[in-house]
């Protein structure tokens, strides 16, 4: 069976995009949100909005296993999208460079509220469908990668809507 390299999920937020962005642009805040993540490090102002080109390290977990990752910022549209392609990878640097994985936050509004689809792409189109397979498993504890991201967007789409709905409640 072939591998699935994209997985996107979609979630209604009572938040206009303007204020979706703004928290989903900023790497250092995103670890309040993901089952994985634990934030970034960002250069110069460690909590401001991202820029397209800006490289910034992410910090991970799963179970036990902590890494890090090197990141660029590939689309920084206010309003409308956020984008970064991860390509470097390791446990207290990233030193092991190649193509990883790309995220996108698409954001359209929707009445007076805004839908946010969150997208992962698989990067390593190189890698051949068996040993990814082997690899996706042993790292995410049976499943493949996609049906694990999937699981991880679902939640990291649930915690932005209750932060965000919560944020905005008078």
């Amino acid at each position: 069976m072939p591998r699935t390299f994209t997985v996107s999920r979609t979630v209604l937020v009572a938040a206009p995009p303007e204020q979706v962005y703004e928290e989903v642009s900023r790497p250092a805040r995103m670890g309040r949100w993901s089952p994985e993540n634990l934030g970034a490090t960002v250069p110069g102002d460690a909590d401001g909005t991202a820029f397209t080109g800006m490289t910034f390290d992410g910090h991970n977990r799963r179970g036990a296993m902590r890494w890090t990752t090197r990141c660029t910022v590939t689309a920084a549209e206010p309003g409308s999208r956020f984008a970064f392609r991860v390509h470097a990878i390791g446990l207290r640097r990233p030193l092991l460079r190649g193509p990883i994985a790309t995220w996108e936050y698409r954001l359209a509004p929707h009445g007076e509220g805004t839908k946010v689809t969150e997208t992962w792409t698989d990067d390593r189109r190189a890698w051949p469908d068996p040993v990814a397979a082997v690899f996706d498993r042993a790292v995410t504890g049976g499943r493949t990668f996609v049906a694990f991201q999937a699981r991880n967007i679902d939640r990291t789409l649930r915690n932005l809507k209750r932060e965000l709905e919560r944020a905005s409640r008078p």
